[in-house]
């Protein structure tokens, strides 16, 4: 159930972090700022040689937090950008803060939906090694933003 109240105060700026952190890292890792925003299918390359590279089996947990909000920020900037999503924030009395910022969208049968990206990377995070494509599509397929596909076709 969305806040009755006004947006947290702190959604723009968890959404404007979040654009800067994924536009940061299109440009380190050799994406134009520019080629991103114009397509976010730009970055899924770059990224996933990155993450492909990275030694996981090493990672100490902060290196996880790390990847973790970036693979977030990616997440839900694509699916704002590719398919007109938008951030929310959603009462949750499961987390410390009380709420949780998710990602809503239209989906293609005119349901509304909304996922969380941070659990988007984490189903990612159980299913190693990470796959940018498989990520996007698995949260595309949540929010029902691409055809289905019938078990019986």
């Amino acid at each position: 159930m969305a806040r009755a109240s006004a947006p947290d105060p702190n959604l723009e700026r968890w959404i404007e972090e979040g654009r800067r952190t994924i536009i940061d890292i299109a440009d380190m890792l050799g994406v134009p700022p520019d080629a991103y925003t114009r397509d976010p299918l730009s970055l899924i390359p770059a990224l996933q040689n990155y993450v492909s590279r990275l030694p996981l089996g090493q990672f100490e947990q902060s290196d996880w937090v790390t990847l973790h909000s970036d693979l977030l920020s990616y997440v839900a900037d694509f699916l704002v950008q590719r398919h007109g999503a938008r951030w929310d924030v959603v009462d949750d009395s499961t987390t410390p803060r009380g709420y949780r910022y998710v990602i809503e969208a239209q989906g293609l049968d005119g349901e509304i939906r909304r996922i969380d990206p941070a659990d988007v990377v984490m189903t990612e995070f159980d299913n190693l090694p990470i796959e940018i494509t498989r990520m996007l599509a698995s949260a595309e397929l949540t929010l029902h933003l691409t055809p289905q596909v019938s078990e019986d076709e």
